[in-house]
């Protein structure tokens, strides 16, 4: 296999990306799906829901694609769904946003991410402060702009920053402030006092806060606070969201950043080099999505909330410690009930397929290796099934008290 030279060498962590030659090495993810078919167990790991989205934004696509919409849109996204989403921001958030100038669509948000960090990162001395653990695709984009991660540290089990810590990884020399809010992998909503500490900072060193709110239709409690809506925030943030986790359709990657203008600009002019464009017929469909009514959000929320009790009781049942999620698929539980004294748990989630048919996810696969000892017990469970999955799933789990 051909060696991979530069800045993705940097990139090897827990997630995996290069093994000890420089090759490229299979994910995590990858290597428990893997196990997951060939053992048949019961797949908590990757955060797919397997149910599939409403019908109207469904039968949209598929009238979309009768009535011809298969070529490429418009560089920007189509009018129809940049309307949308600047419709949607000031609906539930009261953010006016034009959408001529401040709305782009993209491949999802993990390449609307790529297209911001490429396009604001200045150079090698620019620092990007990330909250760890991490979504695993924020070291690699990372370092393939050149610049330094800096995590902060989210301990189990609230996962809330340390204000001080903040403070201390944010300095003259960063960039930009990375925010997964509500959080994968922990499932954590960051609380107003550190949603207000991060913009104080970002003014006071005159950073960019780049915000990955995916899972904002997916808070249990009380409506995702964005940060673009607190003062001051609005022109220092780009708002970057996906139809994926909120309509179960991953798959489709259709994605959007919401920024002022000259942020949209700069960001353009990288992304049209990565995809170009996507999801034609999807487009139009995401649309008539994000018009759903007030109770199609409830609902999806509620519904999830209650997957995540039952994962949550279910795990407490077989013998874990769980830390309770305020959004998100996933429920973060400690493994060290179950572990031998040289085990971690890597170890426990690569033997769990077989030995009770459920597969997991070691949060050591979203921090950098230097600090997993940190999280070394800690598995990741993900929410988004069917109800009698996540009961199946909760009776497997039970054997490891057995």
């Amino acid at each position: 296999m051909r060696k991979i030279p530069g800045a993705w060498r940097r990139t090897a962590s827990g997630a995996g990306l290069l093994d000890a030659q420089g090759t490229v090495a299979p994910t995590i993810f990858a290597e428990m799906s893997a196990l997951a078919a060939a053992t048949g167990a019961i797949n908590l790991g990757q955060g797919f829901p397997d149910e599939d989205g409403p019908t109207d934004v469904l039968d949209a696509a598929r009238a979309a694609i009768s009535a011809g919409v298969n070529q490429y849109p418009p560089g920007l996204g189509m009018p129809v769904l940049r309307n949308a989403i600047a419709a949607h921001q000031q609906r539930f958030y009261g953010l006016p946003v034009d959408p001529e100038r401040e709305v782009l669509v993209t491949a999802g948000a993990t390449e609307a991410l790529a297209a911001t960090i490429l396009a604001l990162v200045e150079g090698p001395e620019d620092e990007i402060v990330v909250f760890e653990p991490y979504y695993d695709a924020y070291a690699a984009l990372v370092a393939l702009a050149g610049a330094r991660l800096v995590p902060v540290a989210l301990p189990w089990p609230h996962f809330q920053p340390d204000l001080e810590a903040l403070a201390r990884a944010i300095t003259d020399r960063t960039r930009l402030i990375l925010i997964n809010d509500p959080h994968n992998p922990t499932g954590a909503v960051f609380s107003a006092e550190v949603r207000t500490e991060i913009v104080r900072l970002a003014e006071r060193h005159d950073a960019i806060i780049v915000t990955d709110d995916v899972y904002e239709h997916l808070v249990f409690e009380e409506r995702h606070v964005p940060i673009a809506t607190l003062p001051g925030a609005a022109e220092r943030t780009v708002s970057i969201s996906s139809a994926g986790k909120t309509f179960s359709t991953t798959g489709w990657k259709i994605g959007w950043i919401t920024a002022p203008a000259d942020l949209v600009t700069a960001i353009v002019a990288v992304k049209q080099f990565l995809t170009y464009v996507n999801g034609a017929p999807f487009q139009p469909a995401i649309a008539v999505g994000l018009a759903l009514p007030d109770a199609f959000f409830t609902g999806t929320a509620e519904t999830l909330r209650r997957k995540s009790e039952l994962l949550g009781a279910g795990l407490h049942a077989a013998g874990f410690a769980v830390s309770r999620p305020a959004g998100s698929y996933f429920t973060v539980a400690d493994a060290a009930a179950f572990l031998g004294p040289d085990e971690d748990a890597a170890d426990f989630c690569r033997a769990l397929p077989a030995r009770v048919g459920v597969v997991a996810i070691p949060l050591t696969a979203f921090v950098g290796a230097e600090r997993s000892a940190s999280y070394r017990t800690l598995v990741r469970f993900a929410a988004c099934k069917k109800p009698s999955v996540i009961a199946e799933a909760s009776e497997r789990l039970a054997a490891l008290r057995r």
